[in-house]
């Protein structure tokens, strides 16, 4: 539990490496594989819990279903993601047990696996990641590292300072030697492998060229979806995006922002009495000539034989000024039991809905793809939690200038959406990229391409940025080739152990 305190929040990373030295001390003194098994999926289960709590909140929006269910999905889903430290935990021991830097080689190593894993088995969950409690300022030195090996990687350097701690208590010098060595240099590897995307003259570290205003209405989830409240939520947005100057610029707005449908060619009977010409209309009305508008709105999917709906998609549509259309991205991960609900004919025999409201599941977009903004050039998409995907959030064919990640933390409680903002920090690391979020409720911000928070607004609180696009860099060796990078430095702390064993011998 206490390995969980890391996190954003709470950010008590020196208690997190206690607890982490404090486990490998435990694990590699076990003696069989079901007690060390049995260990590792306890420590599993009391860090998810704690670090996953803010789930419980999302039941308390969905009538349909007890608050209580809430805390049961928090300790099922533990119980779940257990499996992964439990099995880091056996790897390290059968290849380490008995010699103490081969196990920290060893632990680190199965623990890179063991996340990659967790990040796409059973459609994937990898919230909070270990490396993710580097993501404060502190230690973003550390975090650097994540242009090469990911945030998977830095998974691992966690593990190395946490052993690095066992070895200086254990007065083993030459080892604590070489794990500082080893640390030293991946830490100081990020800071050499990287260089601006410099946007013309003068070529200056902080040239920036568009201009973007960044809005937080401050709408709860218990008013998002409220009959009746369309035109006050609207006008919440609208006050916090119009200004006097006439500078174009880029407006982001958040996830699902309006609940209008903005696609012509629906049958009306969908549309409420408000045609997407008129909600277009009041759009527009807010924007400056040049300006673009990136925001969530829901798209439909039709019966073309019956007219009816049967899905939906989360979705973001980017308009100019003229109320014309320019892009469109679905979201492709999808929240199980949250935008769809699997084995959807039993769960609703025993009473179960999925989270979000609607009476039809959303459908999974294609994946990552960069929308074409005109002149403010393209952006990548990632709606809600698909920024916590790490190696997955960028086309690398087309790649854009920033990431834009819309998303309600409405539903999050306190401490998700603190987590969220750390893992998006990440991906600006890894990607090279600033990372513009928008929230209805908080944490909305800009993240420069070093993971650094440019501007933000805190939680519960309505206002706007309004700043400077920060400028990317050009693509970072982990932008290039993604998670080959810490799978291959995972099987280079692997063999590494197996070499330090044989040479024992």
């Amino acid at each position: 539990m206490i390995s969980a305190t890391g996190f954003a929040q709470l950010e008590l990373w020196p208690l997190a490496l206690g607890a982490l030295a404090l486990w490998i001390a435990i694990i590699e003194r076990l003696e069989t594989r079901k007690s060390v098994f049995f260990a590792g999926w306890l420590f599993g289960v009391g860090h998810f819990v704690v670090g996953l709590n803010w789930i419980a909140k999302a039941f308390t929006f969905q009538a349909a279903m007890p608050e209580w269910l809430g805390y049961i999905a928090v300790i099922l889903l533990s119980l779940y993601l257990a499996v992964y430290p439990a099995l880091a935990a056996l790897g390290a021991w059968w290849l380490g047990r008995g010699r103490r830097l081969i196990f920290i080689f060893a632990i680190a190593g199965f623990w890179i696996i063991t996340e990659w894993l967790r990040s796409w088995v059973f459609s994937g969950f990898i919230w909070n990641p270990l490396g993710s409690i580097l993501s404060t300022d502190p230690l973003l030195l550390l975090a650097s590292s994540s242009r090469i090996l990911g945030t998977y990687g830095l998974s691992a350097i966690l593990f190395l300072l946490a052993g690095l701690i066992l070895l200086v208590f254990q007065r083993s010098w030459k080892s604590s030697g070489i794990a500082i060595c080893l640390i030293g240099g991946l830490a100081l590897s990020g800071l050499f492998t990287h260089e601006l995307k410099l946007c013309g003259p003068p070529k200056t570290k902080d040239c920036r060229e568009h201009q973007i205003t960044v809005v937080q209405p401050n709408i709860g989830q218990q008013d998002k979806w409220k009959a009746g409240y369309e035109e006050e939520n609207l006008a919440k947005l609208a006050g916090l995006t119009t200004r006097g100057d006439n500078r174009p610029r880029i407006i982001f707005w958040p996830e699902a922002a309006i609940p209008d449908y903005l696609e012509t060619g629906y049958p009306q009977r969908y549309y409420y009495g408000r045609p997407p010409e008129f909600v277009r209309e009041q759009l527009a009305a807010l924007m400056k000539p040049g300006d673009v508008l990136v925001l969530g709105a829901l798209k439909l999917e039709f019966d073309e034989a019956e007219g009816r709906a049967i899905g939906a998609r989360n979705s973001v549509f980017a308009m100019d000024a003229n109320r014309e259309l320019l892009d469109r991205y679905d979201k492709s991960h999808l929240v199980p039991y949250g935008e769809y609900l699997p084995m959807r004919p039993i769960l609703e025999a025993v009473g179960l809905s999925r989270l979000a409201p609607g009476d039809f599941d959303f459908w999974p977009g294609p994946g990552p793809r960069s929308l074409d903004l005109g002149e403010f050039g393209k952006a990548g998409l990632q709606i809600c939690y698909e920024i916590i995907f790490s190696g997955q959030v960028v086309d690398r064919e087309n790649r854009p200038e920033f990431i834009f990640n819309p998303s309600n933390d409405a539903w999050f409680g306190s401490w998700g959406p603190p987590q969220h903002l750390a893992q998006a920090r990440l991906r600006a690391i890894e990607e090279g990229l600033p990372v513009i979020r928008s929230t209805p409720t908080g944490i909305s911000a800009v993240i420069t391409a070093d993971g650094y928070i440019d501007a933000s607004i805190p939680m519960h609180q309505s206002g706007k940025i309004e700043t400077m696009l920060p400028p990317a860099h050009a693509p970072t060796l982990f932008a290039r080739y993604g998670n080959i990078l810490p799978l291959g430095f995972a099987l280079f702390l692997l063999l590494s152990a197996i070499a330090i064993r044989s040479r024992a011998r």
